[in-house]
């Protein structure tokens, strides 16, 4: 894989702002779960179950679609750069709040605020990123940059499995305020997309103009939701319950659960960057399509093994083909997305289908606690059907690898 080559032909301004953009990613990602590991403890405190407090998950995936088309229309009138910062910010803060809740009720509250918050940093990102890079190397770049989601998780595994212990949930929220500090690198170190620029510096387009183009391209952005619905199944089904499934049917500690999360993200994280470059060479949906089914046959060893070290091969192997395909998508979704919406429709399309698939995690949890905690085989049914459903939506679209990407129809000064 041409990763160094790839990375020394770019100037720094690249650099930095696709570095700027994994990180924001990175540690939405990271606050994110950072919930998602915590399920059973705050369920404890707060004298609920897992169901109950799962609710949180959707709250936060429901939301994101709101931040998704807020912070997208701002970045489309503002710049890509500023509005990430607020980003940033936003859910760093509300993350912290976070950790005061005195009840669910509150919490929950919060996590829908984050999820607001979260929604508009994976589309204003995404395009700062993909407008700044050069067209050659796109499917590797993309692969890196989604799997800043793996990074995020990685890291909440390695702060759950060896802090949870002493600082307990609520102190896990406080750390998850540090991603607030990646204001000051973006602020001294990145520059304004040249896309943005180049496409918005004489003018700024008003809101009815950036509606009407989004009203335009209304039949890309549905298909782009139901892709994404499929893509948010595939991940949130195989992600979001698979620490309760250890900790909860297997009685694994958090420390044994942990240190098998961190093995399943870094399993993702080279499946990402695999089939992002693999989708160079033979397109991204036969990419998309060779991951999904490849991931269907690693559900038994992934659900039904016994040792902990067997869970782990299982989950470094369902991780590498699930964020495999995941790897493809920011490159897919800003290259079928048109210019002028850019900010808006990739991110809105994205956060839609995480609305749609929004109640997995409480489906799932209330499904297994109605047959016995019998998480592995809700884990196991669900990866089949969304699995089966990522290859027959990707087999309907279209794909256009290596396109310009470009704001307003004008051409980036690169």
């Amino acid at each position: 894989m041409p990763l160094l080559p790839d990375f020394r032909s770019l100037t720094r301004a690249q650099r930095n702002a696709f570095f700027a953009s994994l990180a924001g990613w990175s540690l939405d990602a990271f606050d994110f779960f950072l919930f998602v590991f915590c399920l059973g403890a705050i369920g404890t405190e707060f004298h609920t179950d897992v169901k109950a407090v799962a609710e949180g998950i959707f709250l936060t995936l429901a939301l994101r679609p709101v931040g998704a088309l807020f912070f997208g229309w701002l970045a489309e009138k503002y710049g890509r750069r500023p509005i990430l910062m607020v980003n940033v910010v936003s859910y760093s803060m509300v993350e912290l709040a976070s950790a005061f809740a005195p009840n669910l009720a509150t919490l929950l509250a919060l996590r829908a605020l984050f999820g607001f918050a979260m929604g508009g940093e994976w589309g204003v990102g995404a395009a700062l990123a993909m407008e700044t890079l050069p067209a050659r190397g796109r499917g590797l770049f993309s692969g890196l940059l989604q799997e800043g989601y793996v990074i995020g998780y990685l890291l909440a595994s390695i702060v759950f499995a060896y802090l949870f212990v002493y600082i307990g949930w609520r102190g896990m929220f406080m750390v998850g305020a540090a991603p607030a500090l990646l204001v000051l690198y973006i602020r001294t170190r990145v520059e304004e997309s040249p896309a943005w620029v180049v496409g918005n510096a004489p003018r700024r387009a008003s809101a009815a103009e950036i509606w009407s183009a989004v009203r335009n391209y209304f039949p890309t952005l549905i298909f782009l939701v139901v892709l994404m619905a499929c893509f948010n199944a595939f991940s949130h089904g195989s992600q979001d319950l698979y620490p309760t499934f250890l900790q909860t049917q297997h009685r694994f500690s958090a420390q044994t659960t942990g240190n098998i999360a961190i093995v399943m993200n870094f399993g993702a994280l080279i499946g990402g960057i695999f089939f992002g470059t693999l989708s160079e060479k033979i397109g991204r949906r036969r990419a998309i399509t060779l991951a999904a089914g490849l991931a269907l046959p690693m559900i038994p060893l992934w659900t039904y093994s016994t040792a902990p070290l067997m869970f782990a091969l299982g989950a470094f192997l369902m991780q590498f083909m699930v964020q495999g395909a995941w790897g493809i998508v920011p490159a897919h979704l800003n290259e079928l997305s048109p210019p002028a919406v850019r900010a808006i429709l990739p991110g809105f399309a994205y956060q839609l289908g995480n609305l749609a698939m929004s109640k997995m995690g409480p489906w799932q949890a209330g499904l297994a606690e109605t047959h016995g905690n019998d998480y592995a085989l809700v884990l196991s049914v669900t990866l089949v059907v969304v699995a089966v459903a990522l290859i027959a939506v990707t087999a309907l679209g279209r794909e256009a690898p290596a396109a310009e990407l470009r704001v307003g129809g004008s051409t980036p000064g690169r």
